[in-house]
């Protein structure tokens, strides 16, 4: 069974050579770069990975990029652009000709990022990506989930993938999902698919995370096999990254067979057209 890993960071260090953005503080003090991500999926027999590059480095994807080109079988990218850049306009047209580059990632979750989509930044990024075929992951709240639904209406050849189940990272548990039928209701749109990704984050509860597998579920029975992708946001999990995996391979006795194949790896490179 082909594995895929729908997101994992890597980053370099904050350097006058190489400078961050005060966007947020890093998932871990140091580092994580390609070589040792590299080790951890071998250990955890994870074969792919999408590399979401993070928010805390800005607008760049270099890194991930050259861990595309130095592994093109292991590794591609959902990289990032600044919507508000003029510069940034009319790149989409050949942004999937970057080596590894499967689509774009945008983060609305903070009142920093969330004007972006509030006020209209990335009106005219929906309607070029679209013409493009270049596909978005979108990170918001619950709350913010009927902006997106509204931009998939407005635009149903765009494919777009709610991270994370649309949950906030400062709630667990119940609290955590106390609005979850709005992700689920996004479900309806043909061109919205969802990450069912770096859930540990979101309980207090012990691995196998039982109180999580009835949420699985939910998100599995809405979005289908096809449209509901594994995930681990390995820098920031509680837990170890092969425990990630077998929290879906092993813990939910409802996923089987195909089913298993295409929410474990098979979807996610089928939506966003990584075929190596």
């Amino acid at each position: 069974m082909l594995i895929v890993d729908a997101q994992v960071h890597i980053w370099g260090a904050d350097t006058p050579a190489r400078p961050w953005p005060k966007r947020g503080e890093p998932q871990k003090p140091v580092p994580l770069g390609k070589d040792e991500l590299l080790r951890e999926m071998d250990a955890a027999h994870v074969d792919r990975a999408i590399i979401v590059p993070p928010s805390w480095e800005g607008d760049r994807n270099d890194l991930a990029t050259e861990a595309a080109i130095a592994h093109p079988s292991r590794f591609a990218t959902m990289g990032r652009i600044d919507p508000q850049a003029p510069a940034s306009r009319g790149q989409l047209a050949k942004w999937r000709e970057q080596p590894g580059m499967l689509g774009l990632r945008f983060t609305f979750h903070t009142p920093l990022l969330a004007p972006l989509l509030t006020e209209g930044h990335m009106d005219w990024l929906w309607a070029e990506a679209e013409r493009a075929s270049v596909p978005i992951y979108v990170l918001v709240p619950h709350s913010m989930v009927h902006l997106i639904d509204d931009v998939a209406q407005r635009h149903p050849g765009l494919k777009l993938v709610m991270d994370h189940l649309a949950l906030s990272s400062s709630q667990k548990d119940e609290t955590a999902f106390r609005d979850f039928d709005q992700v689920l209701a996004i479900a309806k749109r043909p061109n919205v698919a969802a990450k069912a990704s770096a859930l540990p984050c979101y309980s207090t509860d012990a691995y196998p995370y039982r109180s999580l597998h009835g949420y699985i579920r939910r998100a599995f029975d809405a979005f289908g096999p096809r449209r509901l992708f594994w995930g681990s946001d390995l820098s920031r999990s509680p837990i170890s990254y092969r425990q990630n995996v077998t929290l879906f391979t092993e813990e939910l006795p409802w996923l089987t067979g195909e089913d298993r194949e295409w929410v474990m790896g098979r979807g996610v490179c089928e939506w966003l057209g990584w075929h190596v």
